[in-house]
């Protein structure tokens, strides 16, 4: 079958998702009809590259993109809905909606089911991303069909490009902590009433204390991030925030 091409309306489906114990099937018109939605389409959940690149970022420039007038982004696979929903799960992937394709039928109508027998796949999905307002294709990019896993054009980035080539990116938050410190619950407060989202990494947990000591150069937490660049501790953090503001 061959590619759907913008202008051209996306197949005709049902995707068999769960909510909670129930089946829920859910049709591509009240998926896509007076929308305007975001696709990105994977090999498979819980691979390499899906999972470490495509679909955080996707997540997090979501409500970015929401901003610009989209209503949703949606992650599709040939996958089933229990994988998908375990996927999201351990993915934290709270803004984007997981659609299971499990029979590969929404897939093979966009053209895009390729075999990935010589991976043990069977039959998978091309890595590509698309823009669908109400029902019809107006934008795809699709990665070159090259051996390996190219990943160069699907990317959250590349749509955002596309739909507001202007707009303003969030910051890349991490903060250092450990559980019970005061200076900690401040910084995380600060980040809050700024509305920044964050990673919260915690100190035993999810590093030792030699780490934050590697990456910088420092012992105590809080330690906060903005970018790749170390900004300190809380009282360092309200000075940016400070300054920022004065700027």
């Amino acid at each position: 079958m061959s590619q759907i091409q913008p202008g051209q309306t996306v197949p005709q489906t049902t995707f068999h998702t769960r909510r909670g114990h129930e089946w829920v099937d859910l049709g591509s018109d009240e998926i896509f009809k007076g929308r305007s939605v975001v696709v990105f389409s994977l090999p498979g959940a819980f691979t390499p590259t899906c999972s470490s690149s495509h679909v955080p970022r996707y997540n997090q420039l979501t409500p970015v993109l929401q901003q610009h007038g989209v209503d949703e982004v949606i992650c599709i696979s040939v996958n089933d809905a229990f994988v998908m929903d375990q996927w999201k799960a351990q993915q934290k992937a709270h803004n984007i909606t997981f659609l299971p394709d499990g029979n590969g039928e929404f897939t093979r109508g966009m053209g895009m089911l390729v075999s990935k027998q010589d991976l043990g796949f069977g039959d998978r999905s091309r890595r590509y991303s698309m823009l669908v307002k109400d029902g019809v294709v107006e934008k795809m990019f699709i990665e070159a069909d090259l051996p390996g896993d190219p990943f160069d054009v699907s990317d959250a980035d590349t749509m955002l490009g596309y739909i507001a080539p202007n707009a303003q990116l969030p910051l890349d938050v991490t903060l250092f902590s450990r559980d019970g410190c005061a200076y900690c619950a401040k910084a995380k407060a600060l980040l809050k009433d700024a509305g920044i989202e964050y990673e919260e990494l915690v100190l035993n947990r999810d590093f030792s204390e030699s780490t934050i000591r590697a990456v910088s150069g420092e012992a105590t937490v809080p330690q906060v991030f903005i970018n790749g660049n170390l900004i300190g501790g809380s009282e360092a953090l309200r000075e940016y925030f400070t300054r920022t503001i004065a700027a």
